[in-house]
Formats: C-alpha cells, structure tokens, sequence
C-alpha cells in the first residue's frame, strides 16, 4: 500500500505541469492560433522565474510557499510577454504560425545559455528546493485520500487544479469561451456576428504564455534544485497531451495523468524495490514517457478533431 500511495504522490507532481501548460496550448489553439512554442515559452519562463526564487531565497526572509507563489507569478508574466512575440507575427503579421513558434524554441536556450553564463558565470541556476508541504493541517489526516492529495504535495497541485476548473469553465459556460471556440472554427463566421477576431486570437495566444511560463516554473521547482536550461522536453510532451487529449479540458486532465504515470517511471527504481532488484538500465524509464507518447498519438491521432481554422492566418478581405 505504501508503494501504491509513493507512487500516486510522485503521479500528482509529475503531471501538474504536463496539465498547466498543455492546457496553456488548448487556450492557443482552440483560437486557432498553432502553439508549438511551448517548449521555448516553458524554458523562458523557468528560467526568469527560478531566478526570481532565487533571489528572494537569499535576500528575503519570505515564507517558502509565498516565495514559490511569487517565482510562479513571475514565470507566469514572463512567459505571456514572450508569447507576444509569436502573437504578433501570426497573428498581426500573419506569419507562419509554425515558423514563428520554431523561432521562440530556438531562442529561448540560446537566451538563458548566454544571460546565466553573462550574469552568474555559469550557465544552472540554482536553489533550495523547499517548497514540499508534508502534510496539511486536518486534511492529511483523512484515511488514503488525506495521504495522496495532502501529504507531500505542492502548492502548484492545487493551483494546476484550480486552473483546470477555471478554463473548464472558461470554454464551456462562459460568453468569452463561445468567442474563442467560434474563433477557431470559423473566423469569418465569428466576425460576421461582431466578434473581434485578432483581439480574441491575442487575449488567447497571451493567456496560453502565461500558462505555459508559470506551468516551466512548476516543472522545475518540483523536480530538480537548479534550472539547467531545459525543461526536458516537456512543452512538446504537453502539446501530444494536447492532442491526446483531444482539445478538450475535461479529457486533457486524464491525457495528462496518463503521462504523468509513465513520467513517475523515471524514479521508479527509487520507489519499487523490485525495479532496482531487476537492474533495468535508467536510460530504459527516461525513455518511456516518449516511447509511450508517439504509441498513443499514433493510434489516436486520427480521431483527434483540432479547431477547423488551426494554424490559418485570418485575413479580413477572404471569405
């Protein structure tokens, strides 16, 4: 049992983040808007944020959640400045959408390489990782449930779960969501009746930086002790979730479990005394989440419906 509730502990952290920026991408794409950018707005938003944190760490006294509260914000807002780029290329420049994200991937390594290397002579930013809450007052005394969802958990578990609620209900009960859905099925459509296509396709693009910055910051604090200039491939991880889960936030939640399970596997030899007796090589686990990830998109994909006007340039004069 004890290996059981071990395992769902590591489960939750692993695919907070998988959830947050994934979830980021559907607020993207469901305007239309391709984002495979993710990846690079992820990296930027780590890197700006646990920088943040790191600076607080040793210049403040704060509370060690209100620091990570603080670092999550500012990966947050650092990661919608950065999507703007691709937003005004695709959007007001009516770029190719696929190009413009390629160019923020590429970048955003290069940029974090070079400024850590400038600023603190090497490349990894480090800090102290204290952010685990061990248990919460009354709640973690519930029997199995208290034990999973309220010991050894993050702040950003109940977070990426208060955002899963809020775009939720965003896309499916609120006025803004219908915009956004009609947006990115039939923009001219959506214009005929008064909507303002590139103020929606903005608000969704900025939206999806934020997500994406904030979900880079998660990522990291939860896993490692330093930022290293990756986020290991996760932001393209998020956008097979995306697919996956079949641009629908009810299904991406599950999608992202899903994956989140096989990322466990990484430090499954720490947790399953049978794996590590096995001696099954490391580099076997670091491979399955993608192993896992091209298994399920090649026998999904097909039956994934995407918005219609993905990836297309709205231009207002064709119909």
């Amino acid at each position: 049992m004890n290996i059981v509730i071990t395992l769902l502990q590591y489960t939750f952290i692993s695919f907070i983040p998988i959830l947050i920026v994934a979830l980021g991408g559907l607020m993207s794409e469901k305007s239309g808007v391709t984002n495979i950018a993710l990846e690079g707005i992820m990296l930027m938003g780590a890197f700006i944020g646990i920088w943040m944190i790191k600076i607080l760490q040793e210049t403040t006294g704060l509370n060690p959640q209100l620091i990570y509260l603080i670092g999550m914000i500012v990966g947050g807002v650092v990661g919608l400045i950065f999507s703007a780029i691709h937003a005004f290329a695709s959007i007001h420049m009516n770029a190719d959408q696929t190009i413009s994200a390629t160019a923020l991937n590429l970048f955003a390594p290069a940029f974090a390489i070079f400024t850590a290397r400038s600023i603190m002579g090497g490349q990894q930013v480090k800090f102290t990782g204290n952010f685990l809450i061990q248990k919460v007052p009354l709640l973690g005394d519930i029997p199995f449930i208290g034990d999973i969802l309220f010991q050894k958990t993050y702040l950003s578990f109940y977070l990426g779960l208060l955002i899963f609620v809020i775009v939720l209900v965003l896309m499916y009960k609120t006025r803004l969501g219908l915009r956004i859905r009609a947006v990115g099925e039939n923009p001219h459509a959506a214009q005929s009746l008064g909507i303002h296509v590139k103020r929606i396709r903005y608000f969704s693009v900025l939206s999806s930086g934020f997500l994406a910055g904030l979900g880079g910051v998660v990522f990291v604090a939860t896993t490692s002790e330093g930022f290293d200039a990756t986020v290991a491939g996760l932001g393209f991880l998020s956008i097979a979730v995306l697919i996956f889960g079949n641009w629908k936030p009810q299904t991406i939640i599950f999608a992202a479990l899903f994956f989140g399970f096989f990322r466990t596997f990484v430090n499954a030899t720490a947790v399953i005394p049978w794996l590590a007796d096995a001696k099954v090589p490391d580099e076997f686990f670091q491979m399955l989440p993608y192993i896992v990830t091209l298994v399920a998109l090649a026998f999904t994909s097909k039956r994934s419906l995407a918005p219609k006007a993905i990836g297309q340039p709205f231009d207002q004069g064709q119909r």
